[in-house]
């Protein structure tokens, strides 16, 4: 199969970090890939490194006349059978760079994005079941229409990350943009209500960091939290907590949480739509109503309790992740999918 991905994201968040992980896998696998990005030299030499050769272009706002023409020159020059464009900028490129090739054309969301950038688009693949509900709400036909869930690296057995705490710190790990969306000011309060040797590690950047640090002077965490900015080493850090925490507001999926199941360690979410869809609570993790800071020191207080409901919580999540969000399972369903998305042959391209 020759398929490319055309990616004009952000250079962190999880849509890009999944796009890196499915295009790398689809290399692997034997597929030939070609990955269009944003310039981004990090990302770029990511992909290097696993054997791609990425071709980077601007993608910049309206005025931007090369972009589209470079695209269009790339794909034409690598003659894929099916081109999948993330997110609404890449779509939007993808979509001009497409009208009247003979590559079938999918548009991917990890959201409820806009869907006026994904018009002739062949195909929608959406990550999550609750996704395509909403995106068939909208007026998209079922039948151009598929749930393929993301899969997340395996990081059972990673050294533990050197955190600076005290020895026997209970550690907590979060991670994600520092945005409201991620309401990581509820888990601070949280924190505050839990015994002092209960630390959280927050692993992530973004706008709200000066007034998170506030927050927690405010409420005399001091030591007790480590904003330690954007970090590659997920593995290490999981492997360093006890309890990966997810405090979303909004989170369509919440990559953290495959991350979390994957490295078995108990993960306890706010109800937000992507991980009620993911997590069985109770069994696999705990759910906790969004906003709710009493409800969520309770449920983290409750497994650093008792260790050996965390463990099984844990081991249950890693059994999940091996069934259906581990690679094999993921890329399986992916094939399937392109196999029978190459056959369209850009019949609502236009």
């Amino acid at each position: 199969m020759r398929v490319a991905h055309v990616m004009a994201g952000a250079a962190q968040g999880g849509a890009e970090a999944f796009f890196e992980r499915l295009a790398l896998a689809q290399a692997r696998r034997g597929h030939d890939v070609l990955a269009v990005i944003r310039r981004d030299a990090a990302r770029a030499a990511r992909l290097e490194a696993g054997g791609l050769a990425p071709v980077e272009l601007g993608f910049g706002g309206p005025l931007d006349l090369l972009t589209g023409r470079r695209l269009r020159a790339a794909l034409d020059a690598f003659r894929p059978q099916v081109v999948v464009a993330w997110m609404n900028r890449g779509a939007r490129f993808a979509r001009a760079a497409s009208r009247g090739a003979p590559w079938t054309l999918v548009g991917r969301l990890g959201g409820q994005y806009d869907l006026s950038y994904y018009r002739g688009c062949d195909l929608l693949v959406a990550n999550t079941l609750g996704l395509c509900d909403w995106i068939a709400g909208q007026g998209w036909p079922r039948e151009r229409l598929k749930h393929l869930p993301n899969f997340a690296a395996d990081l059972a057995g990673a050294a533990p990350a050197a955190l600076p705490f005290p020895p026997g710190a209970r550690v907590l790990l979060a991670m994600g943009r520092l945005h409201p969306n991620k309401d990581f000011p509820t888990l601070l309060r949280a924190l505050a209500s839990l015994p002092g040797d209960v630390h959280l590690a927050l692993a992530g950047d973004g706008p709200d960091r000066a007034a998170l640090e506030d927050l927690a002077r405010g409420l005399g965490l001091g030591a007790r939290i480590a904003f330690l900015g954007w970090r590659q080493d997920v593995g290490a850090l999981l492997a360093a907590s006890e309890i990966l925490v997810v405090p979303s507001r909004i989170e369509p999926l919440g990559n953290v949480v495959l991350e979390g199941f994957s490295a078995a360690r108990p993960v306890v979410a706010a109800a937000a739509a992507g991980p009620r869809e993911v997590i069985a609570d109770g069994q696999t993790g705990l759910i906790v109503p969004i906003g709710d800071e009493a409800a969520l020191a309770a449920a983290l207080g409750g497994l650093l309790g008792d260790p050996a409901r965390a463990a099984a919580i844990g081991a249950a999540g890693r059994a999940d992740f091996l069934a259906r969000h581990a690679e094999a399972p993921v890329l399986a369903a992916w094939d399937l999918f392109l196999a029978a998305a190459s056959r369209i042959r850009g019949g609502s391209n236009g």
